[in-house]
């Protein structure tokens, strides 16, 4: 009986040692979680064997990796959030403040109504024109699913939204260079988004180039070309980069989100577009989806 009974106290004075053990090691973990900063790089550790501390150490690394993982997905979001609102504002303040300069020079100058009142319906214009690209931009981004594509013809609406720009190509001397394999080749697509696309490539052709402006397109993909004026380069990695300007004195009009609109219509239509600078012209290069 006695070597069974200094046994069972044996494991049992193991047991309680292992317990005594268990409660250092939480106590340990909860005083390192109390005292250590949130946004803090924090792996916890165990110097016990045995599965469930273990376990329970892995499952709260990761949850504190989740929790960092988020505040800094949080504080860029509130970065970019002020980044927006600070190119909004400056965008729609630009036109906005032509427009009331010119309405009080009216005032005083009622013998050159007629061209003060045509440079303030230019600017108002420009703010309706910025407030289509931020309503279609946010449109996008909250409504994430595929665009219903088919296949289509790609020149016709190409020829509409060259028509739509004739008053604005004819007025900046630009009569575009067109050249294509086949007149009848065709594309996966939306319509609507393709029609779209061209707009905004011819458009930001005009306010961003340098003169000129040239199409080409074979076997599903499609390339804008227009050279590039004096100043600084546009950086094609960043092209497609909501708000993003070549020139950071946004002095060209426009919200910065002409080619961004661009890029995610090409994607929504399962397509792809994509930038390059060759020979002292801007490249972008539209490659639709050969899906059936």
């Amino acid at each position: 009986m006695l070597p069974a009974l200094i046994l069972t106290l044996a494991a049992l004075g193991l047991s309680l040692t292992r317990l005594l053990a268990y409660r250092r090691q939480l106590e340990d973990m909860a005083r390192v979680l109390e005292e250590t900063p949130a946004e803090s790089n924090l792996h916890l550790t165990v110097n016990m064997s045995g599965t469930a501390p273990r376990r329970l150490c892995r499952a709260v690394n990761r949850r504190l990796e989740e929790g960092r993982r988020l505040r800094v997905e949080a504080l860029s979001s509130e970065r970019d959030l002020k980044h927006t609102m600070a190119c909004i504002s400056h965008d729609i303040r630009t036109p906005l403040a032509g427009a009331m300069g010119y309405l009080q020079l009216l005032e005083g100058e009622p013998d050159r109504q007629g061209e003060y009142l045509g440079i303030v319906a230019k600017r108002l214009g420009e703010l309706e024109g910025l407030l289509d690209e931020l309503f279609l931009y946010t449109r996008l981004l909250s409504e994430p699913q595929p665009l219903e594509c088919g296949k289509m013809a790609a020149l016709p609406p190409l020829w509409e939204a060259l028509a739509e720009f004739y008053p604005r190509l004819e007025a900046a001397g630009i009569v575009p260079e067109l050249r294509f394999g086949r007149e009848d080749m065709t594309v996966r697509a939306n319509p609507e988004a393709l029609g779209r696309v061209y707009r905004n490539l011819i458009a930001n052709a005009l306010r961003h180039g340098g003169g000129g402006l040239a199409v080409s397109g074979r076997d599903g993909a499609l390339c804008f070309s227009n050279p590039l004026g004096h100043g600084p380069r546009p950086d094609p990695d960043r092209l497609f980069d909501r708000f993003y300007q070549g020139s950071p004195a946004r002095g060209k009009g426009g919200a910065g989100l002409g080619l961004a609109i661009v890029r995610e219509l090409m994607e929504r239509m399962g397509g792809q577009a994509s930038a390059r600078i060759a020979d002292g012209a801007l490249e972008i290069r539209l490659v639709f989806s050969q899906e059936a």
